[in-house]
């Protein structure tokens, strides 16, 4: 009798992020097995596409179809199996087929496919394999016999190999397209389980598309390298130009602001293409590692293989994309010193402009009080004649004074009583403005 226990409410995301170790899980398939993988670049409205485009397969042969939310899919039709995963930027089909030919590659999983349905698949193939688990018994492979021979399965291209999961598989490759459009992967089986059969092909599929789409960032880094040397020459000679006594700083400033438009449009543009690339090479090294590889003596491994061709074009795009974001601290760094040169010339031209500014107060300061000061000989003069004037009309009514006199005599009191008001008045002026 199960016991339920008074527990708090689950957490509304509890079950989906548990299962979530589940998700994708590898298939368990019957051996021998014939395998096709396809993975396709979608835009958004393919993608929705495409899922639709599944349920019809599904509704062809009376298969349940997938959920409207999953990304991921199973399913087993009359005479084949299929697995469909939708990714960031990818989805891939794997197609498999339990039985195998006689030769290898001389037949495929994608001939049990619908081709009508093949054909109107959505988006753009980026990854196409071929992949066969075979008994060693079957092609007669022997571990101490000349590997040459494995050699016309592909072509008579040279073959890249080893020995996985603990040897219980030999894997064989040579990393082309062949005419049909499709790489190719031999697996012998030399003990495989089958539920190490569905994690070996799910492995090899994932290293051949993550490597690629690890790949697509090397063309625009060979693209970029060109801006990149530009800039930084362009960056070189505004800087160069700075040191120069005469240079003329506006005009750097506005090159520099130009410079650091072009810089960040550069790294805003393919940013996400470098991150991805660096995140699909830590896959694709995580998936090698998974396989753990043992040496076939006188052929490279995958993992060998993979990190001499693949590591370099990453550092390339790494290394690019570092560069740049040192180019863009430069031009801000370089940005930052003009301004700071600009402002310190304005602010000079700003202190000569004050300096001049107050000389020029102090030249109509001493004109304002040369002013003033004829001003109170004017109006000393003009008072005392006034009381000249009255005097001489009292002397004229019969009074006896000396209208001169007076004159004279008043002149000192009008200097006094107008120094006196002119005081206050510069009290009053000055109190007010403070």
């Amino acid at each position: 009798m199960t016991t339920l226990f008074p527990l708090p409410d689950n957490h509304p995301q509890r079950f989906v992020l548990h299962n979530e170790v589940h998700a994708r899980a590898s298939l368990i398939l019957n051996l021998p097995v014939q395998a096709s993988h396809l993975a396709l670049l979608l835009s958004n409205d393919e993608k929705l596409q495409e899922r639709k485009h599944l349920i019809t397969l599904c509704e062809r042969f009376g298969v349940a179809p997938p959920e409207k939310e999953v990304d991921h899919f199973t399913a087993t039709f009359n005479a084949f199996q299929i697995r469909w995963e939708q990714h960031g930027e990818f989805s891939t089909y794997s197609f498999y087929v339990h039985d195998t030919p006689k030769v290898p590659f001389s037949d495929s999983a994608l001939k049990q496919v619908p081709v009508d349905w093949l054909s109107q698949l959505s988006g753009q193939v980026i990854v196409a394999a071929h992949a066969t688990i075979i008994a060693a018994t079957d092609i007669d492979y022997k571990e101490d016999a000349d590997l040459a021979s494995l050699s016309t399965h592909f072509a008579n291209n040279p073959v890249i190999g080893s020995k996985v999961t603990g040897g219980a598989a030999s894997v064989f490759t040579d990393f082309r397209i062949h005419v049909d459009g499709f790489s190719r992967f031999l697996i012998i089986n030399q003990g495989l389980r089958t539920e190490q059969a569905g994690r070996l092909l799910q492995r090899i599929f994932e290293i051949e598309v993550y490597r690629v789409m690890a790949l697509l960032a090397f063309p625009i880094a060979r693209k970029l390298y060109p801006a990149l040397k530009k800039s930084d020459r362009q960056l070189y000679t505004i800087t160069n130009a700075m040191t120069q006594p005469e240079s003329k700083d506006a005009e750097l400033l506005d090159e520099l602001t130009t410079l650091a438009a072009e810089v960040e449009n550069h790294i805003s543009s393919n940013h996400f293409r470098f991150a991805a690339a660096s995140a699909y090479y830590q896959l694709v090294e995580q998936r090698v590692s998974d396989l753990r590889e043992v040496r076939i003596q006188g052929i490279q491994t995958l993992g060998e293989f993979i990190k001499r061709r693949l590591e370099p074009a990453i550092n390339t795009c790494t290394s690019l994309s570092h560069r740049f974001t040192l180019l863009s601290e430069r031009v801000s760094n370089a940005s930052q010193l003009l301004r700071t040169k600009v402002d310190i010339i304005i602010e000079r031209q700003n202190q000569g402009l004050l300096a001049s500014m107050a000389l020029r107060a102090k030249m109509q300061l001493r004109m304002q009080q040369m002013v003033e000061s004829i001003s109170m000989v004017a109006i000393t003069y003009y008072a005392a004649s006034l009381i000249g004037k009255i005097a001489e009309a009292l002397h004229t009514l019969g009074w006896h004074l000396n209208p001169g006199l007076i004159e004279a005599l008043s002149i000192p009191f009008i200097i006094i009583i107008i120094a006196i008001s002119s005081k206050r008045i510069h009290k009053i002026i000055t109190d007010t403005t403070e």
